[in-house]
């Protein structure tokens, strides 16, 4: 699959609204103007998503401003003895922008805050302050997150995706392998993240989309014979053929896959056994693995004309990776997660 690398920085829209670039990037070089947008801003989906943790526990945060429905989420995992999670998401209605979320990934603050409840993620000097409190998290018990992420990598994946509508398009980029300290707090119950122990990944997604989607998407990052590795898949939505979002990172730099397919098991019925082992495999034979499912977070909201469908799966890849030189890596149990998302919306 030949795919179209952006290098240059220019605006991300047309007069018309549509890209101008198609294809992926290495860095945030197309600029967003939220003022560009051509499509309706009441199909602007805007987003801010944070996942941070280790092989024993994590938590995911959430800030999405999507023009009629506006959500914030905290989400935290427990990984070992027998599984569980908790996740609170409250939504509002039409904030239509009024969040100001920022134009760019790299600078500003995002912040939402409700009823019993606030979230703030801060960009500074390349770092990111990433702080929640929500009253009543486990039962009568508060949870509240204080996590920095430092050490950014130099290469991140970055896709400039149209769909096939006018002035529909998905600008997203995300950035694993951001080392994190920092605590969370359940009641009496500290967990504490540690630098070399603990990750943390940005999706920062900001586009106009069409109405129904599903998505597959998949992502890891950790330690692999000491030096920092991870790993970004997924596909599902728009019009790929100009870039795949698929990259391995290594050592702070991205190697760019091709096409990655996600194997979920069913029961001959079109029912998927989410909990039962996955494989991936690639058509450049650079990403093959196994994935043994440890939980599915799953959640569905139904509401006839919103409906999102929801089933992230944490758990342990083996198999190998292969960088853009040849080199093959080894993966053996690296904690990650892997998702497949409905959305009417």
């Amino acid at each position: 699959m030949k795919q179209n690398e952006i290098t240059s920085s220019r605006p991300l829209l047309d007069a018309e609204g549509n890209l101008l670039q198609k294809g992926y990037a290495r860095h945030l070089v197309p600029v967003y103007d939220k003022t560009a947008v051509k499509g309706g801003f009441a199909r602007l989906k805007e987003w801010d998503y944070y996942y941070v943790g280790n092989d024993r526990f994590g938590v995911a945060l959430t800030i999405a401003d999507n023009a009629y429905m506006g959500l914030d989420s905290i989400s935290f995992l427990s990984f070992e003895g027998e599984p569980w999670e908790i996740t609170k998401s409250p939504m509002s209605v039409f904030p239509m922008g009024k969040r100001n979320l920022p134009e760019t990934s790299a600078e500003g603050c995002s912040e939402s805050a409700g009823k019993g409840y606030a979230l703030q993620f801060t960009v500074y000097n390349g770092e990111r302050h990433l702080i929640a409190h929500m009253d009543k998290f486990r039962g009568k018990e508060a949870i509240d997150i204080d996590i920095m992420l430092r050490k950014e990598p130099d290469e991140s994946i970055v896709v400039c995706t149209p769909f096939d509508k006018k002035a529909h398009f998905y600008f997203n980029q995300k950035i694993n392998c951001m080392h994190a300290t920092g605590t969370a707090r359940i009641g009496n119950d500290v967990y504490e993240f540690k630098d070399g122990e603990a990750f943390g990944l940005l999706d920062w997604g900001r586009g106009v989309w069409t109405y129904h989607n599903t998505w597959y998407w998949g992502s890891a990052s950790g330690l692999v014979d000491g030096e920092d590795f991870g790993f970004n898949i997924g596909y599902g939505f728009g019009d790929t053929s100009a870039a795949s979002e698929n990259m391995l990172f290594y050592k702070g730099k991205g190697h760019k896959l091709s096409q990655v397919r996600f194997n979920i098991p069913s029961d001959g019925k079109g029912n998927c056994l989410f909990t039962e082992p996955w494989t991936f495999t690639s058509d450049d034979g650079r990403f093959e693995m196994n994935f043994a499912p440890v939980i599915d977070r799953a959640s569905c909201t139904d509401v006839k004309l919103i409906k999102s469908d929801q089933h992230q799966v944490f758990g342990r890849f083996t198999g190998k990776a292969v960088l853009d030189d040849g080199t093959e890596l080894a993966i053996k149990d690296f904690f990650g997660f892997a998702e497949k998302v409905e959305n009417k919306w």
